[in-house]
């Protein structure tokens, strides 16, 4: 309210994000983060707490009141920390002193905790019984922070996510689980991990798989973060798997490793299964918010390429994996699509349609592509024509310097039979 009267952009996110308050604890800044930021931004808040001893207490309130009342006179407002209302047990609020009225003995004040509460006044009388915080009997506290501009600093609005937009999603994040619900609760950004090992596996996770994969991933494929924060469920067995899915999602999964779910924009993972899964779905939301119009077929065969995954010279690379076998089978008794049909198909036709080789049909195109040294190529090349080649046929053929595509399958699928996992 006071910079916006300055005529200052500045947001309450961005006096958060001044204010160094861990965003983990899910809650708004207390006095000294406050207080710290408003600092940071250029405010002389002067001295913030005092103590009045109870017996003094009428002197001792209507000085610092009296003190208050000289820094209206010369235009600087306040903050102050009080109670909501007279009631025993009424929780401390803070509230925004603009001016005294002296004839009618009011203070007035905008009271953030109403839609339309510019302006508002009480009588001092009321306001010097509200104000003191009795955290002792014989020692009160009276919190006030002058908010007299100095130089006030110019913040740009933020890239990416900041703290506050972490801090608010971790404050809804908290209504899904109790504090003694055995989950430790990590951001690893764009991301926010929750699991139910130990602390330290959890944030062992975090770091080294799901930091690893967005570093890595970005690396070669991806400038733009998700354009959302996601959270990434960590169960660590079959059982936490079924039970949690059900107690916070209502869902029953359909799938032993891990799915995404859009409508609680979650990874939800059994991560005894090991951490491929996670990585696959790590490159979904990259993937919609750097290449929206990617194709189910592309989408499905990067992420499952990188369900086997791990670092080779300092670039991601896939290796074979359990989808091999499958595939072979279905070469061998020549079932597999036509890459013409299966980079043609919708996402009706990929993921309802599937003849049960679609998934590792990608993935193994991706893995050709990734070891003749072409994938990364193609994926920026398919970036730049997707207006005129949604489908990444006409691209990948170029690509591959071939005309006819089917004999290129016929190579493909021998190099695929000579493949071999474990």
């Amino acid at each position: 309210m006071v910079l916006r009267k300055l005529g200052r952009k500045i947001n309450q996110n961005q006096v958060f994000d001044c204010s160094g308050t861990d965003p983990l604890l899910g809650r708004g800044c207390h006095t000294p983060e406050l207080a710290r930021a408003l600092r940071k931004i250029g405010f002389r808040i002067g001295r913030v707490w005092s103590q009045v001893h109870a017996g003094r207490a009428d002197s001792q309130m209507q000085q610092a009141f009296g003190s208050l009342v000289d820094d209206l006179r010369r235009g600087v407002p306040s903050i102050v920390w009080m109670h909501y209302d007279a009631r025993p047990n009424a929780s401390e609020h803070i509230r925004l002193v603009l001016g005294y009225d002296g004839a009618k003995d009011q203070v007035i004040y905008h009271e953030p905790a109403k839609a339309q509460g510019a302006y508002q006044r009480m009588s001092r009388k009321q306001f010097l019984a509200l104000w003191p915080l009795k955290y002792k009997a014989k020692q009160w506290t009276v919190v006030r922070i002058r908010m007299q501009p100095g130089e006030i600093a110019d913040l740009p609005p933020a890239k990416t996510f900041t703290n506050a937009d972490y801090a608010q999603h971790v404050m809804e994040l908290k209504k899904r689980i109790s504090a003694k619900g055995g989950f430790t609760v990590v951001i690893q950004p764009s991301f926010v991990v929750i699991g139910d090992e130990s602390a330290a596996q959890v944030r062992a996770r975090a770091g080294r798989t799901v930091k690893w994969a967005v570093d890595i991933l970005k690396k070669d494929y991806f400038r733009k973060d998700p354009t959302e924060i996601l959270d990434i469920w960590l169960f660590r067995d079959r059982a936490s798997y079924q039970r949690h899915t059900w107690k916070i999602f209502h869902d029953k999964p359909t799938t032993p490793f891990g799915y995404y779910s859009h409508e609680h924009k979650a990874m939800v993972m059994n991560i005894a299964t090991g951490g491929g899964t996670l990585v696959h779905e790590i490159v979904h939301p990259f993937m919609r918010s750097n290449f929206p119009q990617c194709p189910a077929w592309f989408n499905e065969g990067l992420g499952s390429l990188y369900e086997q995954s791990r670092a080779r010279n300092g670039h991601i690379v896939g290796d074979t994996n359990w989808r091999l076998a499958g595939l072979q089978k279905a070469i061998r008794a020549a079932r597999v699509p036509s890459f013409k049909t299966l980079t043609g198909g919708t996402e009706y036709q990929f993921y309802k349609q599937d003849p049960g080789t679609n998934y590792s049909q990608a993935r193994y195109l991706c893995y050709y592509l990734q070891e003749h040294g072409l994938l990364v190529k193609f994926y920026r090349q398919f970036v730049t024509n997707h207006k005129t080649d949604p489908t990444g046929y006409e691209t990948l053929k170029t690509l591959l310097r071939v005309e006819d595509i089917t004999a290129f399958q016929k190579q493909w699928e021998a190099y695929v039979l000579r493949l071999r996992f474990p």
